[in-house]
């Protein structure tokens, strides 16, 4: 197979993938199953997901050309199996978004993006009637505080929501409040779990995805604490031996670095 010309057109990879997985293809891409290849599919996502938190354009582009990879390639194993193609991928999803947006492709009138949601939701139910909740279908091995989120913005579409934003917080100090009344390991593990959920709801509240907030909140104490790993060395300190004074002085120097 010659170089595709036009490497810019999807098709191009395609065939390029195809081409990999032929009989005479490359020993690695031949070996390749779905269950091999999931790490690499979430390996993958997470790295699309910290090139937007950088929000460099340069690095979202790359990363979103190896997840797109990782799609192609699971299209081409289905296809080696005669369970499906690429093009069935793509009719699929076309299909669904025209189906789901009648406002667009039909009829259906709405004002406002409310009831683009709830419309949605209930073309979802008729789709898969399977479903006995309205949260099913979440996948369960999403990150925790992104789970949260999801089942929450799906509650709150058929209308189990605060009346507005101080009832958020009115749950939230309640939550703080049962932790501290809190005995055993088993109710504090219950009632932080509480609290860290309805923080999730607060952050969706103020438009703020938890997710993403602590992953900047993990890079930010990662930062600072290497800044104060460096000033320690610099200056002949042996970490385990400084006092919490010593600690919070050298974290605040790291700080106002920042």
């Amino acid at each position: 197979m010659d170089i595709p010309e036009n490497l810019k057109s999807f098709d191009s990879l395609v065939k390029i993938i195809a081409r990999l997985r032929a009989p005479d293809g490359c020993p690695w891409d031949k070996e390749q199953t779905h269950q091999t290849l999931r790490g690499n599919l979430l390996s993958e996502s997470y790295e699309v997901m910290e090139a937007l938190d950088q929000g460099e354009a340069a690095a979202l582009r790359e990363e979103l050309g190896d997840l797109l990879l990782q799609i192609v390639l699971h299209a081409q194993i289905a296809r080696d199996d005669k369970e499906f193609e690429i093009g069935d991928v793509v009719q699929g999803i076309c299909e669904k978004l025209i189906r789901r947006h009648p406002h667009i492709f039909g009829d259906v009138k709405v004002s406002n993006s409310t009831e683009v949601m709830h419309n949605w939701e209930g073309i979802k139910k008729q789709e898969k009637p399977e479903r006995k909740s309205i949260l099913d279908g979440v996948p369960k091995a999403m990150p925790a505080l992104a789970y949260a989120l999801e089942i929450s913005r799906r509650a709150v579409r058929v209308g189990f929501e605060w009346p507005d934003l101080q009832g958020v917080l009115d749950k939230v100090e309640e939550e703080v409040g049962e932790i501290k009344n809190a005995g055993t390991l088993a109710e504090k593990s219950d009632e932080i779990g509480d609290l860290l959920f309805t923080l999730v709801n607060y952050a969706r509240w103020e438009n703020v995805d938890a997710e993403a907030a602590l992953r900047e909140a993990n890079q930010k104490f990662y930062r600072r604490f290497a800044k104060v790993e460096a000033m320690a060395k610099q200056r002949h300190y042996d970490l385990q031996k400084l006092s919490p004074k010593e600690w919070d002085s050298l974290w605040e120097e790291a700080k106002r670095g920042e």
